[in-house]
């Protein structure tokens, strides 16, 4: 990291050069003899990319920016905030600081936070906006934090990790023993330094899997961003209750509905089954992203159309973590389908279907929009119908 680029008028000539395209800003070449048009390019390049991301760092001075990837790899602040709802005590270890997002608002909530990062340039950039930001009560460590937890007899209320997720190749994994620091392999010195552990893995990572690498976890936290499942959150503690608990949470900025139930029971749900009623229900997705299935229908007291299609129906509206709609039509998914529509645009969603949605509006010359919501699927006695909708 190049100090120099906390300089006054290097702030004030990439400010200057807010909206003027890269290409154009990296050909003009460097006005300063101690600074790279490649550092330049990267704070200007950063700055864009967090504007909307990092509000706070975008909206602050004198913040210094890492390459891209850095970026692209760390916390919004919605997902950062959620986290550091969960984390308990007066002292919290973050094995994993990167950029140093997480630490920040972790530091909001603990007292003191010891941010560890590996790599010495991240660790550099991370310090000096920890300054910036006046977070005094984080301590900025460089190195490795399986050896930092070896090397020290300090105990932590809460320790967060979350683990580089590519291998020696620059390749995406999500196993948890295939990620960085292996933390399957480091539970026994993890837990003889916290009762409380939170571990971040890939929303791609499959529950199943996760249960089996990991010990202890009371909760396992499915976080959505306006419906995008973003990240699961693993919360483990040597006193947790027999099976674990469930929360998926979407958060949008306004509300954020949290929807919370036992896998055990989950597991042990029946649903019920119907044709289509008056309305319908389609789960948010980190509730999808559980696949408690089956106990949505038994727990909202509503029915599944079949077996493999995850989108429930009732005669009666209820509340409901997701998106609801009213049933104006069922039509079947035959030739005649394209005059008994005759729509122009619509919403368009398959649920176990056989065509994809791109050759449905090929098919039928729909345009994306409006205000009908179409749903291609089968039902219980396995006809293809459309169910044409309108959104409550």
């Amino acid at each position: 990291m190049n100090p120099q680029l906390l300089r006054e008028e290097v702030q004030e000539y990439l400010q200057k050069h807010e909206s003027t395209p890269l290409e154009k800003f990296i050909f003009k070449g460097s006005p300063f003899t101690d600074i790279s048009i490649q550092e330049l390019a990267q704070q200007l390049d950063g700055r864009r990319r967090i504007k909307t991301k990092l509000p706070l760092w975008y909206d602050t001075k004198e913040i210094l920016f890492p390459p891209k990837l850095n970026l692209e790899q760390t916390s919004s602040v919605l997902t950062a905030q959620y986290k550091a709802s969960l984390a308990q005590g007066d002292r919290l270890l973050d094995m994993t600081g990167g950029f140093g997002i997480d630490s920040y608002y972790f530091a909001q909530v603990i007292k003191h936070v010891t941010h560890v990062e590996m790599n010495e340039e991240l660790s550099a950039f991370a310090k000096a906006n920890f300054q910036t930001l006046n977070a005094l009560n984080i301590e900025a460590v460089t190195g490795d934090s399986i050896q930092y937890l070896q090397n020290h007899s300090h105990h932590f209320d809460t320790i967060y990790i979350d683990p580089a997720r590519r291998d020696a190749h620059k390749g995406k994994v999500f196993k948890l023993a295939d990620c960085v620091p292996n933390v399957p392999e480091h539970l026994g010195i993890l837990a003889s330094k916290s009762h409380r552990i939170v571990v971040k893995t890939s929303p791609l990572l499959d529950i199943t899997i996760g249960l089996s690498e990991l010990c202890n976890v009371s909760q396992i936290h499915i976080v959505a961003v306006k419906n995008e499942v973003k990240e699961l959150v693993w919360v483990l503690n040597p006193t947790k209750k027999d099976t674990a608990e469930c929360i998926a949470v979407n958060l949008n900025g306004a509300t954020n509905p949290k929807t919370i139930f036992n896998l055990q029971e989950a597991l042990q749900s029946d649903a019920q089954y119907s044709l289509p009623q008056t309305y319908l229900y389609e789960p948010h997705s980190a509730l999808m992203k559980s696949g408690a299935f089956n106990w949505i229908s038994w727990h909202f007291d509503i029915y599944k159309l079949h077996q493999h299609t995850h989108l429930y129906t009732s005669t009666h509206l209820v509340d409901f973590p997701g998106r609801r709609f009213i049933i104006d039509n069922i039509l079947p998914f035959d030739k005649k389908l394209k005059n008994a529509l005759s729509l122009e645009k619509a919403n368009i969603t398959t649920r176990n279907f056989k065509l994809p949605v791109s050759d449905i509006r090929k098919r039928l010359s729909i345009k994306e929009g409006g205000n009908v919501y179409l749903f291609f699927t089968i039902n219980l006695t396995k006809k293809q119908i459309v169910l044409v909708c309108r959104k409550l």
